[in-house]
């Protein structure tokens, strides 16, 4: 990623000054009298992501509109709205917090560059007053490898890829990885995840990673590795199909979150679960009416090929809990209910703990990374217990369908202390700190929850 920081020996800087929509005229009461009529002619009224260069000698070199001051991300626009160069807040932030508003400058400053070269080089930010900028880095740092995994298309982001990736990230941390791979799954017993990818041309894999003090609490993330999802043999239609890309969204956010972990030096003992598969068409596919075994020894029928991403998660769920972890956190695309429930932005979760649901909403305010817990409504699990089988993968009916998903994965917890976030890692469009694409969504709010937990690391 490119570095937006910049350090305090910077000597050659400009400023730019927070201007709120709420309090513009005593905001612009700090300029000179020609820079508040220049931008009063100009139209600016300190919304949002406006920004506004000044001429010398206006008490500050540009203002950047934050509208009613209640979202740092209000700030991110600036980082490629304002010249290239070195930049530091001046003047009051108006309650926003420095480390944030530091992390959505970067935010706003991401480019994906693996397959076009962008025409500019974003600014860069000073430290800001009272910022903790060691976690601003390793946030920014987290995102922009969340997006860039997201992003990449399915020929350059298959299961071995994405095997590269967690092995890349263990290696920068001083972790382990492995992976099983293939036929092997069968020997292994990960028979769901080797169904859902034996048709693909990139064998289906568990790639694993390790980290940490085996003294310290154990800590599971698993992530959903589809790195494309045609619908299989339930094939979706080709509008459904175009943003597939990011079926591996949970794995990018799992892994983002793990490196988060690592960079902190969090005192926990990490291990990290991605099931990577494609979900493809072929003589090799699983089909409609089919019955999986599993890991966990629960027969799965399949109502629908395109509820594949639950059946990885399952087996990968219950091989996590056999080291009986004191927390278990997975992260999935996992239904298009979530989106129709909460739209892009909210991240829907579920838990099993009351008090690990509280401090995933208090993270999720923390790290000004909404999320909303949804319902492990009992009443519904008998919708999927399947006829000739144990459960099935798809409720009957339609209903409930991100719910329904979720008591699906319970159903391989057990009972361990676990959240699910089924999360769109996705930005449809763009907005202030959130360009189009991808995007980690849920991970940051889990992050803030960990640190509460166990510490907030070095």
């Amino acid at each position: 990623m490119t570095d937006l920081f910049a350090t305090s020996r910077e000597s050659q800087h400009r400023s730019v000054r927070l201007i709120r929509a709420s309090h513009l005229d005593e905001d612009l009461s700090a300029l000179g009298e020609g820079a508040r009529d220049l931008l009063k002619r100009g139209g600016f009224s300190g919304r949002p992501g406006q920004i506004a260069s000044l001429p010398e000698g206006s008490g500050a070199d540009a203002v950047a509109g934050v509208g009613l001051a209640n979202d740092p991300q209000a700030l991110g626009p600036a980082a490629l709205g304002l010249a290239e160069g070195v930049w530091r807040l001046e003047g009051p932030l108006h309650g926003l917090d420095p480390t944030l508003l530091a992390i959505s400058w970067a935010m706003g400053g991401y480019q994906f560059a693996r397959y076009k070269t962008w025409p500019r080089q974003p600014a860069k930010l000073m430290p800001v007053e009272g910022a903790d900028m060691a976690e601003a880095k390793r946030v920014a740092r987290s995102i922009h490898l969340v997006r860039d995994l997201v992003n990449t298309p399915a020929q350059d982001m298959g299961p071995h890829a994405l095997q590269d990736a967690v092995a890349a990230l263990a290696k920068e941390f001083g972790g382990k990885s492995k992976a099983t791979t293939g036929d092997k799954l069968l020997k292994d017993n990960y028979p769901m995840i080797h169904a859902v990818g034996r048709a693909a041309a990139e064998a289906p894999r568990l790639i694993e990673l390790e980290w940490g003090d085996p003294a310290h609490p154990l800590v599971a993330l698993v992530g959903k590795g589809i790195t494309f999802d045609s619908g299989g043999l339930d094939i979706k239609p080709s509008a459904g199909m175009r943003l597939m890309k990011k079926d591996m969204g949970g794995a990018a956010n799992a892994m983002g979150l793990a490196r988060l972990i690592m960079d902190a030096k969090l005192p926990v003992h990490l291990k990290l679960y991605v099931a990577a598969a494609e979900n493809a068409i072929g003589a090799g596919a699983f089909r409609p009416g089919d019955v999986l075994a599993s890991r966990k020894g629960l027969t799965v029928e399949i109502d629908n090929t395109d509820a594949e991403g639950r059946l990885v998660l399952g087996d990968a769920i219950a091989r996590a809990v056999e080291d009986e972890p004191d927390l278990l956190l997975d992260f999935a695309t996992l239904t298009g209910a979530a989106r129709v429930a909460l739209g892009p932005d909210l991240a829907p979760f579920y838990s099993n703990d009351p008090a690990l649901s509280d401090a995933i909403s208090r993270g999720g305010v923390a790290a000004n990374d909404p999320v909303w817990q949804m319902p492990l409504w009992d009443n519904y699990d008998s919708w999927l217990d399947g006829s000739i089988s144990d459960l099935k993968n798809a409720a009957s009916g339609g209903f409930a369908g991100s719910i329904t998903a979720a008591l699906f994965l319970r159903r391989f917890v057990g009972k361990t202390r676990w959240a699910h976030f089924d999360i769109f890692a996705w930005n449809p469009e763009d907005r202030p700190a959130r360009p189009k694409g991808g995007e980690m969504l849920g991970s940051r709010a889990a992050w803030a929850m960990l640190k509460e937990r166990y510490g907030k690391g070095k």
